[in-house]
């Protein structure tokens, strides 16, 4: 018997407002918040909300279907604040006892690239707030934009996680098939890869009409499947959630697909459903074996067509703006308030430098596009850097009172003495 191990993606960053230089010292409101109400409220009706429905109920109609997610905490923050509803939906579906939650950081940073500690607190962040709403311990990671090296590996391996997602990109895996479990180089973190082809199928190309296999069939997709199944142990579909009513509208027929995908698979006599956890309980009971151990000495993601961090760090403007958000850290986390703080962490979702990208490929610019709320790269590049002087500004302020404040202790004490 082999499975399918099917994976979403919930996740929406705090986009800033257009902070011109005038703003600075002047200013600190930096977060579009009538923007974000409006696409987070959009994408839950034409998202959260109608896929959350369908699943509860393919979920009651079939005792052997599981599905898993990964909630970022700034999204969670955005359903409490602009869509209590949404959230509440999410929690009827964990309550089936069928859905297992998975951590990841907080706020879909770029942390495990730049900082261990500010790494392991938002982990640390994310785990409370899926404690708290869902009554859940994750025990799998899944990391932003599924970047994966065995540098992070070997954190996610100290903080006692049993499992990491990872992109199944051939030259990772010794270009054998995604389908089979993988463990680390340098430790015995098992390793969930990505059928990239597969879950691509659907969440970039379903609504393609120039592509040759439109339209795909729910049929037509099951019978890729089983044919994928005859090499490994388990294909995992792993993609965003938006994927459904957002990315492929309703009228594209997603939601068709969707609802009668799990019977067509269920049919087969060698398909089941699994969730990543249920997948390392078969391992140490030795009912799957690991097939390799991997070495990925560079960061791989699951983004653009070489696998690699250039949608983020791809030019002079991402790496300066990374360079600086993480060299703040130290000091905003001495000197600021807990505001500025949350706003800091903020600053470091994978989205701000995603939107800053300027290397793509003419599909890939189409993607980019979507995804931005700005009129270019440089444009959310220079709110950004606004933003972020405004804050180094005023933490270097509190900085400069706080020593003198320090200075000033130090002299009476000498002067008494």
């Amino acid at each position: 018997m082999t499975k399918v191990c099917w994976y979403f993606q919930v996740h929406q960053p705090m986009r800033l407002r257009n902070y011109k230089i005038f703003d600075i010292g002047h200013n600190q409101d930096y977060f579009n918040d009538s923007l974000n109400r409006d696409i987070f409220r959009k994408v839950s009706y034409n998202c959260y909300l109608p896929m959350n429905q369908l699943l509860l109920k393919l979920l009651k109609q079939h005792k052997e279907l599981k599905i898993s997610f990964s909630i970022s905490g700034i999204a969670i923050e955005q359903m409490e604040k602009y869509f209590p509803e949404v959230l509440d939906s999410f929690k009827e579906l964990v309550q089936t006892g069928k859905v297992e939650l998975l951590c990841e950081t907080y706020y879909h940073s770029l942390s495990s690239l730049y900082s261990k500690d500010e790494f392991y607190e938002q982990i640390s962040q994310h785990k409370k707030i899926i404690k708290h709403h869902f009554g859940i311990e994750p025990e799998v990671f899944r990391n932003t934009e599924l970047i994966y090296s065995n540098d992070i590996a070997q954190m996610i391996s100290e903080l006692g996680f049993k499992a990491m997602l990872l992109e199944g990109w051939g030259p990772a895996l010794n270009f054998k098939s995604p389908n089979y479990i993988y463990s680390n180089s340098t430790n015995s973190l098992k390793l969930l890869a990505k059928n990239y082809s597969l879950s691509d199928d659907i969440a970039f190309r379903f609504s393609n009409t120039s592509w040759e296999e439109w339209p795909l069939t729910p049929d037509k997709y099951t019978n890729w499947i089983s044919k994928s199944l005859e090499y490994g142990d388990v294909v995992n579909l792993f993609m965003d959630y938006e994927t459904f009513g957002e990315h492929h509208l309703t009228s594209t027929g997603i939601f068709e697909f969707m609802e009668h995908l799990p019977q067509l698979l269920l049919n087969q006599e060698n398909i089941s459903f699994t969730t990543p956890s249920s997948i390392i309980n078969e391992i140490e009971n030795k009912q799957i074996e690991i097939k390799d151990i991997i070495n990925v000495k560079e960061p791989i993601s699951w983004a653009d067509t070489n696998r690699d961090l250039k949608s983020w760090t791809g030019n002079i403007m991402q790496e300066e703006a990374l360079k600086d958000v993480f060299e703040l850290e130290k000091d905003v986390k001495k000197y600021g308030t807990l505001k500025e703080l949350q706003e800091w962490k903020k600053l470091t979702t994978s989205d701000h430098f995603y939107y800053m990208g300027t290397h793509l490929f003419e599909d890939e610019k189409i993607i980019h596009s979507y995804f931005s709320c700005y009129e270019s790269p440089y444009e959310a590049y220079i709110f950004f850097k606004n933003v972020l002087k405004d804050l180094k500004q005023i933490i270097r302020v509190r900085k400069q009172q706080q020593e003198l404040l320090r200075n000033q202790d130090i002299t009476k004490l000498q002067n008494e003495v």
